[in-house]
């Protein structure tokens, strides 16, 4: 019996030899099929976007539902692939697709048991059969060892190698070693412990029999038998796999990343022939600004969403994207990115009015202006709290965001001209009509404009007044920035907004460092915004309800600046500490104030207001006023010839005298008579009831 079976071994061998090296010359011949159109399931791999440290942020399936990944054979443990090789094919450096010496072992147990011991397959002759899976028979196994020769032919050892543990099936949909190791272990497979390593070794020899998520005690069974044999061929001590085999093993399968889910469909959809994506975010700060706005969300009530953007100012790269606090949220439409929505954006396009007015020498921050109720070119803007503060400067209608002067500095430099500005810098305005002109409202939400645009409008701010445009995809050539303002006109900005009046009551407002910030609220409440800049990031945050119905009591100041300083203190650990508070270019106490300049009212070649005939425009006659809570009326003349002296009830005003507008606040209700006169004795009375 011993002399037939050592018989039947050689001749199984000397078989085995000719018919490699039979192969191995028919190769050059064209004699054997190549496998070009087999490897192409190798091409279908999941697409990964990365951040900007090429960590994933979101892996999608390949075309056939299974999470397949590249492997890369210098991104995998040493210990790791010495154990495969050790364990599935000791001989594969040397041979060249079939083993002779590992066919003649298990045809020899074979007829020795009468049943498999062990099987003959190499690592390439396992990487034809998942490149092209067919019927376990004779005849296949035999077409089987032709394609591996063939395969040894085209590719090199490693090349093999890393295709073999890109298709490696590891249960249900999971394949490759990389794609395994992020589903059991949560981590990527270049750093392994010893008992790691050998289940990643075990799984493919019988991956559904041995999930761990499914059948932990066969899967640790099968890892231990790994590591006894590492121990015995001294690729491990056996201490180390003693230790080893108590290591419990993974119980379920971990959840892929799923960060900065709306921007990875999009660039996944427009990149469609890449398998990994470079991104320009930060994963770290992706993961704590979404789950800050999970945690806001619940705070701000049902269907109310919440969108943040954060961007580097000197490049326009993104750094975190949060459409919607959770994708999967239907009640707040959550598979809407609202960063690209297009909605009313309240006053946050004052900066760059009055950044432009400053260029056009129209005003300057010292400018004086007049905050009153009053009509402009037949239009009827009123604050937001319908409070007046009278005459004040344009850096401080700036600070308070009032209307009145906005649309009062609008309506000279032209709205056509300002959204026209705003669309060469490359941002796009939506008009209500398109085929109409733009009108006065614009500059308090009579527009739209997304959360994109926004915050690419705010680089300029405290930069150097270019706009950039937003890059989220790492190494493609982007439009280079375009001018918005001076230098010095974006500076003056940021200057004035750096001083703006903090919401009260922020713990987080603790940090000193100056950020240049503004609010703004849409017609109704339906939208509340914040956008700032210190200097080296901007943070735009949107907060209303997808689906555009109001959202009472919600405005910019209470509910999107709270978020917006909150990203801001999560952005201090980037910030560059020796990074400089933006300040004017020049101080403005240095710089000359034309008399043109010192009131908004004054043109040039004019020394006095250019209506002659003075009159109230606050209150008019026979005004009925309720009063509110804090009692205090603005009131406010036109034309006539400074200074002005106001009386109430015949008795002057303890506010300074020459003002068009002043404020006053009367003893309680009842009747009172306003009394304005000029320099050269014109006077205009109103007899007004206060209740």
């Amino acid at each position: 019996m011993g002399f037939r079976l050592r018989h039947i071994g050689f001749g199984v061998l000397g078989a085995a030899l000719f018919g490699a090296l039979a192969l191995r010359l028919a190769i050059p011949l064209g004699l054997i099929p190549s496998l070009d159109a087999s490897r192409l399931k190798a091409t279908d791999l999941s697409v990964t976007v990365t951040d900007r440290h090429d960590r994933p942020l979101r892996i999608f399936l390949a075309s056939d539902d299974r999470h397949r990944l590249p492997a890369d054979l210098s991104a995998i443990d040493p210990l790791f692939l010495r154990l495969l090789l050790a364990i599935e094919d000791k001989r594969f450096r040397n041979h060249p697709g079939v083993d002779p010496l590992a066919l003649l072992r298990a045809v020899g147990q074979r007829v020795a048991s009468g049943r498999v011991v062990s099987g003959a397959s190499t690592i390439t002759m396992q990487t034809v059969r998942l490149l092209d899976p067919r019927p376990r028979t004779l005849s296949a196994k035999l077409l089987e060892m032709v394609r591996a020769v063939r395969l040894e032919g085209e590719l090199d050892k490693d090349e093999i190698l890393s295709l073999y543990l890109t298709l490696a099936p590891y249960g249900g949909n999971i394949e490759g070693i990389v794609a395994a190791g992020l589903r059991y272990l949560g981590k990527s497979p270049n750093r392994l412990t010893p008992a790691e390593a050998a289940l990643l070794v075990a799984l493919p020899q019988a991956p559904e029999r041995l999930r761990p998520d499914r059948y932990p005690d066969a899967a640790k069974r099968a890892r231990d038998r790994i590591l006894t044999r590492a121990a015995a061929l001294g690729i491990l001590s056996a201490e180390t796999a003693e230790e080893a085999i108590g290591d419990p093993v993974p119980a379920a399968r971990r959840a892929l990343p799923f960060l900065a889910p709306h921007l990875a469909e999009r660039i996944r959809h427009s990149r469609r022939s890449a398998a990994r994506i470079p991104t320009t975010l930060d994963l770290d700060l992706q993961a704590t600004l979404e789950a800050s706005a999970r945690r806001r969300m619940e705070e701000l009530g049902d269907q109310v969403g919440l969108a943040v953007l954060v961007v580097e100012s000197a490049t326009g790269a993104v750094r975190a994207r949060i459409g919607a606090p959770d994708y999967f949220d239907r009640t707040r439409d959550g598979a809407v990115d609202m960063t690209r929505a297009i909605r009313s954006p309240g006053s946050t396009l004052k900066p760059v009015l009055y950044g432009l007015a400053f260029d056009d020498r129209l005003v300057d921050p010292r400018t004086l202006i007049t905050d009153a109720p009053m009509p402009v070119s037949g239009y009827a803007p009123a604050n937001f709290a319908h409070a007046y503060l009278g005459e004040v400067s344009i850096a401080d209608a700036l600070r308070h965001s009032l209307n009145v002067p906005a649309v009062r500095v609008l309506e000279r430099y032209g709205p056509g001209r300002f959204i026209g500005r705003i669309r060469d810098a490359g941002v796009p305005v939506v008009l209500p009509n398109p085929d109409t002109a733009p009108g006065l409202a614009v500059i308090l939400g009579g527009a739209g404009v997304s959360l994109e645009g926004l915050v690419s409008l705010f680089t300029a701010v405290g930069t150097d007044g270019e706009v950039r445009p937003l890059q989220e995809v790492a190494e493609t050539a982007s439009i280079g920035p375009q001018r918005l303002m001076s230098l010095r006109s974006a500076r003056d900005i940021a200057h004035i907004l750096q001083t703006a009046p903090r919401p009260l009551g922020l713990p987080y407002l603790a940090d000193a460092r100056p950020i240049a910030w503004k609010t703004g609220t849409s017609y109704g409440f339906r939208d509340a915004w914040a956008i700032g800049s210190d200097g080296q990031h901007v943070v735009g945050i949107w907060v209303g309800r997808p689906d555009g119905t109001p959202n009472p009591g919600r405005y910019g100041r209470n509910t999107a600046a709270p978020a917006m300083f909150e990203v801001f203190q999560h952005l201090k650990s980037l910030r560059d500490p020796g990074l400089p508070p933006v300040t004017p270019d020049t101080a403005l106490a240095d710089r000359p104030l034309p008399d043109t300049l010192r009131h908004f009212d004054l043109r040039p070649g004019s020394v006095s207001e250019p209506n002659s005939v003075l009159r109230l425009a606050f209150p008019m006659p026979g005004s009925e006023i309720e009063l509110g809570r804090t009692s205090l009326l603005t009131l406010s003349a036109q034309g006539g010839t400074r200074p002005l002296t106001w009386l109430v009830n015949g008795a002057p005003l303890d506010s300074p005298a020459h003002r068009r507008a002043v404020t006053w606040r009367p003893d309680g209700p009842g009747f009172a008579r306003i009394t304005v006169l000029d320099a050269e004795g014109r006077s205009d009375t109103a007899d007004i009831r206060l209740r």
